[in-house]
């Protein structure tokens, strides 16, 4: 049995890249975005009495990762990418049927003729993403108050982050990518087995910017300096 898909929307993400977009919903609330609905699904009847909600799901697909396969046994990144777990037992991307689902905060909603747009934020998704499904949350049924997840069981503790003059200076008059940066950076994007190397430098794209980072040790502690921000 088989069953075709259609995208109903397409995400405009601030994460232009697959590397350090965020592994969980949530964790960036200044990480913004915008659902835009796609014909014939644009039509504003369609979203009628979603702006009361506060939170919505968006189920999607994992685009980037559909012709990579998929393994029964996986290695999670907050295992530290040593333990390998079964597929259906994580989040991991690389799954059958490559579908993925995430928790965003609904700021408001745009609509005109024939264009409706979701502001949201809270966003783990990267651009392009195509969205099979949205649904709003509800809380007294989606929040398990005693629910059990040994494995991360707590969201990760956030790492120091500093920024070098230059990246002060580029971002003096942009308190809100100098928050979303600080925000991403701090969940410490790197691949897990990365040890601590000061001269490795590290790069991404964050909304229109270029993203340069590296990690130290201060007073034995692992910190993340951002070396420069420009324009992509």
């Amino acid at each position: 049995m088989k069953f075709d898909v259609t995208p109903i929307a397409f995400v405009d993400s601030c994460y232009k890249e697959k590397f350090a977009t965020p592994r969980q919903p949530g964790i960036v609330s200044e990480a913004k975005g915008i659902i835009a609905l796609i014909p014939p699904f644009n039509d504003p009847e369609s979203v009628f009495g979603l702006e009361d909600c506060s939170h919505i799901w968006l189920q999607f697909i994992f685009h980037q990762c559909i012709d990579k396969g998929w393994k029964a046994r996986v290695r999670p990144p907050r295992l530290g990418g040593n333990k390998k777990m079964g597929v259906f037992a994580t989040r991991a991307t690389h799954r059958p049927n490559a579908i993925g689902m995430s928790v965003v905060k609904l700021d408001r909603i745009e609509t005109h003729t024939n264009e409706v747009l979701l502001h949201v934020s809270g966003l783990d998704l990267i651009d392009g993403t195509p969205v099979i499904d949205i649904k709003p949350y509800v809380p007294y049924s989606d929040a398990i108050e005693h629910a059990h997840y040994p494995f991360a069981q707590q969201a990760p503790q956030p790492m120091p982050v500093y920024f070098s003059i230059k990246a002060e200076t580029a971002l003096k008059t942009n308190a809100h990518l100098k928050k979303l940066i600080d925000q991403v950076l701090s969940q410490d994007p790197r691949p897990a087995f990365h040890k601590i190397d000061e001269t490795r430098v590290y790069g991404a794209k964050l909304e229109d910017k270029n993203v340069t980072w590296i990690y130290k040790l201060v007073n034995n502690t692992c910190v993340i300096e951002v070396k420069n921000v420009e324009p992509a």
